[in-house]
């Protein structure tokens, strides 16, 4: 299952889909409420809600054994899910470029930029500035524009979901994951320290950390070839 992140659309994807149906995987791509092709409403803008919907989509195609991939808040929403249900339908998770803690503290030193309670949540109206710093295919960013321009992304509508996905802290969650996490970061990721992938996988029962040059936040997109290394590295274990 691949799941975006805030205001984004599920084509950000389109790179790595191809690699994974040639190796045998089924691929369920999915558009958060409010985003992308999905219902723009102003009902369950909370990382719970989010959550929920993952858990009701995959219980109504009745499978199991899926391995979630999760970019920025799509990694968000998989924390969420484990809160609810745990490892559930989930065999495995990937959080591409996700803190598990946004909001730094003297507990944690690796939030969302310069984010801190004093800020919050009053500089999450401020633009967050491009995510990626390696160009993205021609192929895939046409896809991606596309599907924003045919489906405009609300910030204002939406607005309440960043402050409740900004506001959480899943380490406790991070720890109690009974199945593998892959937690990948961009070595450039204008949003957080890659420092950070390696402390979280630290915290995981079974976790793993990589750091992937040459990138921002978007990995899949803008380095697809060492992302889907990874992935595949990270399956065979």
């Amino acid at each position: 299952m691949l799941l975006s992140g805030i205001g984004a659309v599920k084509e950000v994807f389109g790179a790595i889909i191809p690699r994974l149906v040639e190796n045998g995987y089924r691929v369920i791509n999915l558009d958060a409420r409010n985003q992308g092709a999905s219902e723009h409403t102003v009902r369950g803008r909370r990382m719970s809600r989010h959550a929920l919907d993952v858990a009701e989509l995959l219980g109504d195609l009745d499978v199991d054994h899926v391995i979630g991939i999760g970019s920025s808040m799509g990694a968000a929403t998989l924390f969420a899910y484990g809160s609810l249900f745990g490892a559930g339908r989930f065999a495995k998770l990937v959080d591409v470029d996700q803190t598990p803690k946004m909001i730094g503290d003297d507990t944690w030193q690796y939030g969302f930029e310069s984010l801190t309670w004093d800020s919050f949540p009053t500089s999450l109206k401020f633009p967050m500035g491009k995510a990626a710093v390696h160009k993205i295919s021609d192929g895939v960013f046409s896809q991606m524009k596309a599907a924003a321009k045919a489906h405009p992304y609300d910030g204002q509508l939406n607005y309440p979901l960043l402050v409740d996905h900004t506001f959480q802290d899943w380490r406790d969650i991070v720890a109690a994951l009974g199945i593998p996490l892959l937690v990948v970061a961009g070595k450039q990721s204008p949003y957080f320290n890659p420092e950070f992938a390696a402390v979280t996988a630290r915290m995981a029962k079974h976790g793993i950390a990589k750091v992937i040059d040459h990138s921002g936040h978007l990995i899949m997109a803008e380095q697809p070839e060492a992302f889907y290394e990874a992935f595949q590295k990270f399956m065979r274990k």
